[in-house]
């Protein structure tokens, strides 16, 4: 009966559960500054036992750039749609050559902030549920603040939090060395000094070089380049075909093994002789 009900899809789960819709990972690309945002909350310590500030960081995933932040009492969507509204004005962001990516939180996926984005002309992109690895560039950049051997156990008050925060960005933005951009400080790619500064050490190494050649084994030094893709999950490359068959059904009669002259055949060994007839004539 269940055989026949199913043929003709006449079979359902019987209890009322919620489906999941299968969402597909976001890939992002950034080939130059003010190209691909990302934005997050975090929560920083507050004096007591569950107390906590909200900072809020917008990040330019290409540069590294902290383009905007704020720390407030709570999380919410009005603090959000202020602070990506003015942070685009600052940046001088034109419809359509934005997208804003970010996790989805109650503040990233709410009303006002997908209408503000929709007025200014910015693309809005979404982790998938329940994966921390969709918005690695902010959660990266979290942990850089959050290891800074200045940082705090807790913050006494919010004036506290924010007098930290004007300390920090300035050296992240300015001064801090990025290892995901060729050892440069955020501010001189977000600006445009990548290749001034990549000239400058190329000819620190090339007079280097030319005093003491003996000490570059690999020869002339050249630094390292700013990598000129940036991606949220890049696309996976199709596994490399090894040409070989996986079964012996699959090869060709030439190429079955042990086929060779001189070669043993232990695949295939010959019956054993029958030894009962050579008893019977004994």
């Amino acid at each position: 009966m269940y055989r026949l009900l199913a043929a003709n899809q006449e079979v359902r789960e019987r209890r009322d559960q919620l489906r999941h819709p299968a969402y597909t990972a976001p890939q992002l690309l950034a080939t130059r500054p003010k190209e691909l945002w990302s934005w997050d909350i975090t929560k920083l310590l507050g004096p007591a036992t569950w107390t906590y500030f909200y900072l809020y960081v917008i990040l330019d995933v290409f540069s590294r750039y902290v383009v905007g932040w704020l720390v407030a009492h709570r999380e919410t969507a009005v603090l959000a749609e202020r602070l990506i509204r003015e942070t685009c004005a600052r940046q001088g962001i034109v419809p359509g050559a934005l997208t804003l990516h970010a996790d989805r939180g109650s503040s990233m996926t709410s009303k006002p902030v997908a209408l503000l984005l929709s007025d200014l002309g910015v693309t809005k992109s979404h982790s998938r549920p329940y994966v921390s690895d969709d918005n690695p560039f902010s959660e990266a950049q979290f942990k850089t603040l959050k290891y800074r051997p200045a940082f705090p156990d807790r913050f006494g008050s919010l004036l506290d939090a924010r007098a930290f925060c004007q300390r920090f960005f300035p050296w992240y933005n300015t001064e801090h060395h990025h290892s995901g951009i060729a050892m440069l400080t955020p501010e001189d790619v977000h600006l445009g000094r990548a290749a001034q500064r990549l000239a400058a050490r190329a000819a620190v190494l090339a007079r280097a070089y030319a005093a003491h050649p003996e000490r570059f084994v690999r020869g002339r030094p050249q630094p390292a380049p700013v990598p000129g893709e940036v991606w949220i999950n890049p696309p996976k490359p199709p596994p490399a075909s090894t040409g070989e068959p996986h079964n012996l059904t699959d090869r060709p009669p030439s190429a079955a093994p042990n086929a060779g002259p001189g070669t043993p055949d232990h695949g295939h060994s010959d019956p054993a002789p029958d030894r009962s007839s050579a008893r019977t004539q004994h």
